[in-house]
């Protein structure tokens, strides 16, 4: 179990309250408070971040797709969810047995070929979890969008390593700690890339990281955002 979101000590000051999102190219909303995200119909919707940054929290929220299934939930909306904690659930049952690390491998596999089925052949939006902090990952799925006539779009959980650190411990499963810093470093580096770092302006770009948007926010912000909806197709 992930802790909230909005289990951060010391929230940032707030910006204004903006009632409805709709987002496009690269968006700050760190420190702001948003009602809504609104996207295309069809989308292909990432939720992004570091082991314990809140992924599947947020799915859950916004999706009602709990951590415990065993499959792609379709929600009331018509959303499509894909976690990779739902291909881990399935897979225990002939897998538990062993060690996670040992078919660690496995799930990451399943779950990428899951992503590429759901892309080329369901209908509605889809929101996938995905670390994104591999360069190879977010190509394979802009690809895999093109080729669907999708549109892509990134939501990035910004959160301190020891706050993420802290939500595997809360859930329970906890990252390897060589890989959690290989994760944490590679996540520094894209966030740095797209200026998000302090150390000039957000990168301007019509399709950061290959997506039609990217939104990035932390936990406080992401608590403020009541609902995550899509146009009808």
């Amino acid at each position: 179990m992930t802790p909230p979101l909005d289990s951060a000590a010391s929230p940032p000051p707030r910006a204004a309250r903006t009632r409805t999102v709709r987002p496009a190219a690269l968006l700050d909303l760190r420190a702001g408070e948003v009602d809504e995200l609104h996207y295309p119909a069809a989308s292909v919707l990432v939720f992004a971040g570091v082991p314990g940054a809140g992924k599947s929290t947020a799915l859950h929220r916004f999706f009602a797709a709990g951590p415990e299934a065993e499959q792609p939930v379709r929600t009331a909306s018509g959303a499509l969810v894909l976690d990779s904690n739902h291909t881990r659930n399935r897979l225990r049952h002939r897998l538990g047995l062993l060690p996670y690390p040992l078919w660690r491998p496995l799930v990451h596999l399943a779950h990428y070929r899951a992503i590429r089925a759901a892309l080329h052949t369901a209908e509605g939006p889809v929101a996938i979890h995905d670390c994104a902090t591999f360069g190879w990952s977010r190509k394979l799925i802009a690809r895999w969008a093109r080729e669907g006539r999708r549109e892509l779009h990134m939501v990035l959980i910004d959160v301190p390593a020891t706050q993420a650190r802290d939500g595997q411990i809360t859930r329970g499963r906890r990252v390897n700690g060589v890989a959690f810093t290989a994760h944490c470093r590679r996540w520094e580096h894209m966030m740095r890339d797209l200026g998000a770092r302090g150390e000039g302006p957000l990168l301007v770009s019509p399709s950061p990281l290959d997506s039609a948007s990217v939104v990035i926010v932390d936990r406080p912000t992401l608590s403020t955002v009541a609902r995550v909806t899509f146009d009808a197709a």
